[in-house]
């Protein structure tokens, strides 16, 4: 189920304060080129300004734990910075944990901004977000979003966030959120 527009842009503003804050990220609404609709390079999370607030949302949060990971692994960097078309099952294990590890350090991103209300919510979109990745990197073809929706995904658990510097690790204009 999805919150009310007012809850979302709400918890949008919070977490881009407690990003940029905390964290000392920016987080840049803009232009992002098609058909990408976010983007990182581990020092800058940036969303693309036509998206609406709930996928603004889980972009801010969910390229925030990318940035984590980036900045903390470079397995996990090296991973996330391509696209792979028809991946075989290990690398979708491997794509899958990565992908799973970022909206864990979403969650807890969310719970550190005191937004405790919405794990659920998270989880869905996340759970939603990897479906879609895994049909995309399947068959090429970007699919309606909302179709790989289902309610009542695992509840994701919090993963402490890790200290970590962010660090410009590329340019990255190929895009990898689709």
């Amino acid at each position: 189920m999805t919150p009310p527009e007012a809850r979302l842009r709400e918890v949008f503003n919070v977490l881009e304060r407690h990003i940029e804050h905390r964290y000392g990220i920016p987080v840049r609404i803009r232009d992002v080129p098609n058909p990408f609709t976010g983007d990182l390079d581990g020092a800058e999370i940036h969303v693309d300004y036509d998206e609406d607030v709930e996928s603004a949302l889980f972009i801010i949060a969910h390229l925030f734990g990318h940035t984590v990971q980036w900045n903390t692994s470079e397995a996990a960097r090296e991973l996330g910075y391509r696209l792979y078309p028809n991946p075989s099952e290990e690398l979708i294990r491997r794509l899958r944990d990565y992908e799973l590890e970022a909206c864990r350090y979403s969650v807890q991103l969310f719970h550190e901004a005191g937004v405790t209300d919405l794990d659920q919510w998270l989880s869905d979109y996340s759970a939603c977000d990897f479906a879609y990745l895994l049909d995309f990197y399947r068959t090429n073809e970007k699919k309606p979003f909302r179709s790989f929706w289902r309610d009542g995904a695992p509840l994701l658990a919090p993963k402490p966030i890790p200290d970590f510097h962010p660090t410009k690790w590329v340019s990255r204009w190929e895009g990898i959120v689709v």
